[in-house]
Formats: C-alpha cells, structure tokens, sequence
C-alpha cells in the first residue's frame, strides 16, 4: 500500500529532493497535495508529472499563471497562508514533509499534528521559534515529528531511546561554511556571492547565507533541544569541513555513536519518509578507502559570534529564540540585498535581543506577536544604522 505525501516547498532545495526520492520508489508512494513560493514554472512542470489532488502557492497572482498553465482539471489548486493550512488538514495524508523557508512552516507543522500526520519537518525554524508548544503537542497527540536536517537526523539514527538518561552529549558537526579558512577582517569584507558559495552543499539562499556564519548552526542548536530534550550544556558543535560524519551522540560509558554518508540530502529525506523502514537507493555510497582525512576542530565564536548568540538565547529560554530566528531573518534579507554587511547580521540579532524581555510561557499568538516586534524592531535598528 503507497504511504500518501504531502510536500511543503516542493521547489525549493529540500523539496526537490525529496521528489527525487519519491521517484526512486514509485511503488511506496503517492504525491496528493504540493505547495510552493512563487517559481510557477517549476511549480506547474511538477504539477503535471506527479499530478497531485491538491495544489497551494504563495499568492492569488501566481494562482492564476498557475492555472493558465495546469492542462489536468483534476487539480485543486489554491493560494495563500490558509491555503497551507488546508493541505495540513487533508486526513489522507499519512505524511506531511514541512519543507517551507523561516517561520512560515509553523502554522502548518501545528496543524499537522492537531490532525494526527507525521511530520517530517525540514524547516528549523518551527521548532527555534515554538519548540516548547510544538513538542508539547506532538506529545500529547502522540504523532511523530521526524526530522529531516542531515544533522538532526543523525542524532535521531544514533539515539537508544530506551536509554535517553545515558546521553552525555550531542555532537553536532558543522562544515564552517566558505569563510572557515579566513581571518574576521577578511570575514568582515566578503559579498552575499562569497557567503553564498559553500562548499559542501546546495541549499537555497537563506539556509546557505546562514551556515557562512554558522547562524545555522545556532538554529540547529536549539531545535536538538527540543527535538531531543536535552539541554544545551550538553549539546556541542564541532567543525568538520568534510561532511562525513553527520552528527554524533556520546553516552555516559564513553560510546560514540556516529552517522556517516556523503554530502547528500536525499539519505536523511529517504530515511524520514520511510521511517522505521530503509530500503536500497540508487544514490552514490561512501567509499571510506577514497575520502580525505576527517578533520575536527573547535568552532570560533570570534569569528562567527551568532552561534554563541545562540546557545544564549536558547539558555534565555521562553521567546528569546524566537526573537534570534526573526531578527536573523530580516538581517540575512538585508545582507542579500546588499543593504548592510556580513558582520551586521549577527549584530543586528545582539541588538534585538538585548531589547527583548522574553514570555517565559507562550500561545502561538505570543509567539505570532514576538515574531513581529522582533522584525519591527530589526528594522528600526537598520534604519538608525543608515542615517
């Protein structure tokens, strides 16, 4: 029987990939709903190959070049916030990938779990900026949240969660991006091009910004908070510009439990939309005898201050990290409009969080409200910079 899926932010790095599982295994499963931002022409050529029931994009002007394009009438197609709400509700769906840039996945992930669908969820920023209310709900719907990060995944592969009270750390591995071999005045120069040129991985624009100055990182350190319950003195990273090994998790008796592969996305997706299962691929395998030697060194925090940021804000607790996700998304907007510096963005977080008294408690409506306060005031700060 094909496990039904929905994918949120089909054309977007993870998305596509994930697509690129789903053909490797067009026995096990069926597309019903897709949803995507505003590439309508990558959209639509998607639309007809999978030929999904329900379709959403961003908003009604892409709707209709959308349906300009679409030959089958068999498709459902809508636009808007709600329209991602509507896809979460579908009760055919068995899994629902969230795959959606910032914060925009949180609504969605919530209502997923309301409506009892797994969620494999791609997209950090829910968790950082709800991770309490959202864990909280999966538990006490008992529906699973699998994730789908290479990181996060790894330690998810790694975990005996018989024996959780046996962890003594994390270990997140971080490639440290395009600047990893350069000084913070040299740091302090480069252009959006530079920070958008990693060396490991293709990612979409935001992510990849983020992981040049190891903000990605910071984010992952606070969803391996919540996704695993354990608190951030024992949640470590570690730079290993190789990409092999994924993660690590090392228990009280001295074992390290590491997941290795290559650099590919498609290994943590397979494995979150298959779950428990895991079944032979076509993709490339790891062949130990012709990789480089695994370096490992200590990230430096004088060099990328937003992950000691962070760990800061997530020790803040409450809706600090919300305030760290929503004033990096505007800054990183900034820098790849060319508007402010590299160095600004972590900047531009210290400064909103420094304004922030943080909701030890919080609804999604708190959350909702502190997302916006943060953005407004990242803004101003910006301003007050220009003038």
């Amino acid at each position: 029987m094909k496990k039904n899926i929905s994918i949120l932010g089909s054309t977007g790095s993870i998305g596509r990939q994930a697509l690129q599982v789903i053909d490797a295994f067009p026995e096990k499963f069926k597309i019903i709903a897709l949803a995507a931002g505003e590439n309508v022409n990558l959209f639509a050529e998607q639309i007809e190959k999978y030929k999904p029931k329900y379709v959403a994009i961003a908003n009604s002007n892409a709707e209709i070049n959308l349906k300009n394009m679409i030959q089958s009438k068999d498709t459902i197609i809508m636009s808007g916030g709600s329209s991602l709400l509507y896809i979460a509700d579908l009760q055919e769906t068995d899994l629902i990938l969230i795959s959606l840039s910032g914060i925009t996945g949180l609504k969605p992930t919530i209502r997923a779990l309301q409506n009892n669908i797994t969620v494999a969820l791609a997209n950090k920023e829910t968790l950082v900026t709800a991770g309490d209310l959202v864990m909280q709900l999966s538990q006490k719907t008992g529906t699973k949240i699998i994730p789908v990060d290479s990181e996060h995944s790894a330690i998810f592969q790694c975990l005996d969660l018989k024996n959780t009270k046996a962890i003594n750390r994390l270990i997140l591995t971080a490639s440290g991006g395009p600047f990893l071999s350069m000084n913070k005045e040299s740091i302090a120069l480069v252009s959006s091009e530079d920070a958008l040129n990693h060396p490991k991985w293709k990612m979409g624009n935001k992510i990849t910004i983020d992981s040049a100055g190891m903000i990605n990182k910071g984010l992952e350190v606070i969803e391996a908070h919540w996704l695993f319950n354990v608190p951030y003195e024992k949640i470590n990273v570690l730079i290993h510009p190789q990409s092999i090994v994924h993660s690590m998790v090392e228990y009280q008796d001295g074992s390290v439990l590491a997941q290795c592969g290559l650099p590919d996305m498609r290994i943590p997706i397979q494995y979150a939309l298959t779950y428990p299962q895991r079944f032979s691929n076509p993709f490339p395998k790891i062949d130990f005898t012709k990789i480089e030697p695994l370096i490992f060194a200590e990230p430096d925090n004088n060099k990328f201050p937003g992950l000691s940021l962070a760990y800061e804000a997530g020790k803040a607790g409450g809706t600090a990290p919300t305030v760290y996700n929503a004033a990096n998304e505007i800054a990183v907007q900034l820098f790849l409009e060319k508007r402010i510096r590299f160095y600004d963005i972590p900047m531009l977080i210290e400064s909103a969080l420094i304004k922030h008294h943080p909701f030890p408690e919080y609804s999604l409506e708190d959350v909702l409200l502190v997302d916006e306060w943060a953005r407004r005031i990242t803004l101003e700060k910006f301003s007050a910079m220009c003038t």
